[in-house]
């Protein structure tokens, strides 16, 4: 591992991949994924957002109304700068899987016995309340991302996994008893997950996978690139300057005026602080910081047209997670009234890739290209999860799109958010571990009240001390992590 987290980090290729998100027909009003505010780059600004994904969106409008709702009206707003390598929210905010899925009970007795009992109540309530939110602000300022807000259901075939799952579920309940929405799970038996909801036992490479159990619980789905694009537009001229299309190769301190000066392709811009929401590429901007500490791994996830008999059954009222022993995979349907509606999107299957249980895709920032045996192991889970509930593939071909996109992961497995270290000016909300649709969103809130720095108390409250950036973190030894 010490090999792959040392490879160099590239800034995003030119050439990636193509997300089946970006295929779909935009909403109406939307920017344009090349839009850029001004026809040049300003000299000087406020501050400079590196990344178009949900962080550094949700950043900027935190900035946006943190101001609104500080100072008068006569105020002049914020001189913020957004810059994109590529396209707008061409990254892993526009490449991902559509999930909005927490699974808490999944981590939450290891947080208890590794973080103690405060600190796994505060990651679980923010990633609940991160869907929520991120639900609610689609909803109330009618962002067309069609949206999806129901169940979803884990189905667990290691029996080890499913005895601690159950063991997980209880103690959720008990310590969020009656009514609290974060301590609601649901166990299922193996009879009511065949006939309900469709999945079997299934064969693989020898191997008998038999259905143990499952876990029913809230999450969600939505296109995050069309929520992201919806939220930079009802940004444009109310402070944030949006350029598509301006990689940035350098980050450094300015000497003249104190701040940070930004490199690009396109000219410098000086700034008084610098935001790096930058995930996975956090090392390919500085590796002096990031390089070993935030490790690229790439994803792959595949769009599979309906099989006939799951055609026949409508969209699906739930999404799915598979879980076997030491991997698994996640899957959304489009729910209905959507383009292409019916549509299974299955992500995930790296350990199933590859000889050494998928570790070989750490250390990737290249989203140009495909793992063959990832494809093909993925082409095949539909079919192989739901059985003869599947049907006939589609006369056109099961597999519709298939892409990859670049995540970013720590060495103890959670985001770096806050100053850093040293580095005065210098913010970052980073290394989500492939869980960005459940973090990102409260994480800029907090980095927000950080850069405040009038509301420590109260983030106090609420916000988990190890997502915090420290000296400590960031010294620590990679290892990696997939689960």
């Amino acid at each position: 591992m010490d090999e792959r987290a040392s490879l160099p980090v590239s800034l995003p290729v030119p050439n990636p991949t193509t997300s089946y998100w970006h295929t779909l027909t935009p909403p109406p009003l939307t920017l344009s994924p090349t839009h850029r505010s001004t026809p040049d780059l300003p000299s000087r600004c406020d501050t400079v957002i590196i990344g178009s994904g949900i962080s550094g969106a949700a950043i900027a409008y935190n900035l946006l109304q943190s101001h609104n709702t500080t100072t008068t009206t006569t105020t002049s707003p914020p001189n913020i700068l957004l810059l994109e390598a590529r396209t707008l929210c061409s990254g892993a905010t526009g490449r991902n899987g559509g999930h909005t899925k927490a699974a808490s009970y999944r981590t939450f007795l290891s947080h208890i016995s590794s973080l103690g009992l405060d600190q796994a109540i505060k990651i679980a309530r923010l990633e609940h309340n991160n869907i929520k939110a991120v639900h609610s602000f689609a909803k109330t300022n009618n962002i067309q991302c069609d949206l999806f807000e129901g169940d979803t259901t884990d189905i667990i075939y290691d029996t080890a996994q499913w005895d601690e799952a159950k063991e997980a579920v209880h103690k959720m309940r008990e310590v969020f008893p009656g009514d609290d929405p974060v301590g609601r799970y649901i166990l299922l038996g193996k009879e009511e997950l065949e006939r309900d909801y469709f999945v079997h036992d299934y064969d693989y490479e020898g191997k008998k996978e038999e259905v143990r159990g499952g876990v029913r619980y809230a999450a969600g789905g939505l296109s995050a690139y069309k929520f992201v694009m919806g939220l930079l537009r009802s940004m444009e001229g109310k402070g944030l300057n949006v350029q598509a299309e301006t990689g940035v190769s350098e980050v450094k301190r300015d000497g003249e005026g104190g701040g940070w000066v930004v490199k690009t392709g396109r000219g410098e811009v000086r700034a008084g602080r610098v935001v790096l929401a930058t995930n996975g590429y956090a090392a390919g901007v500085m590796p002096e910081v990031f390089q070993g500490v935030v490790v690229p791994l790439r994803g792959q996830i595949t769009a599979h047209r309906p099989g006939s008999k799951m055609a026949k059954k409508g969209c699906l009222d739930t999404t799915y997670s598979f879980i076997y022993e030491g991997g698994y995979e996640y899957m959304i349907t489009r729910p209905e009234g959507s383009e292409l509606e019916g549509d299974v999107i299955m992500g995930g299957g790296l350990v199933r890739g590859e000889a050494e249980d998928g570790l070989r895709e750490f250390g990737v920032s290249d989203d140009s290209g495909l793992n063959q045996g990832i494809s093909e192991y993925l082409r095949e889970t539909t079919a192989r999860y739901f059985g003869r509930d599947w049907g006939d593939d589609d006369a056109e071909g099961r597999i519709r799109q298939e892409w990859t996109g670049i995540m970013g992961f720590s060495p103890d497995g959670f985001p770096f958010v806050g100053e850093v270290p040293n580095q005065k000016g210098l913010w970052v909300s980073t290394s989500f571990q492939g869980h960005g649709m459940v973090l990102c969103w409260m994480c800029a809130d907090a980095l927000v009240k950080m850069m405040r720095g009038t509301e420590e108390e109260e983030l106090k409250k609420w916000f988990p001390d190890i997502f915090r950036i420290t000296e400590e973190r960031l010294k620590k030894r990679f290892k990696g992590r997939l689960s």
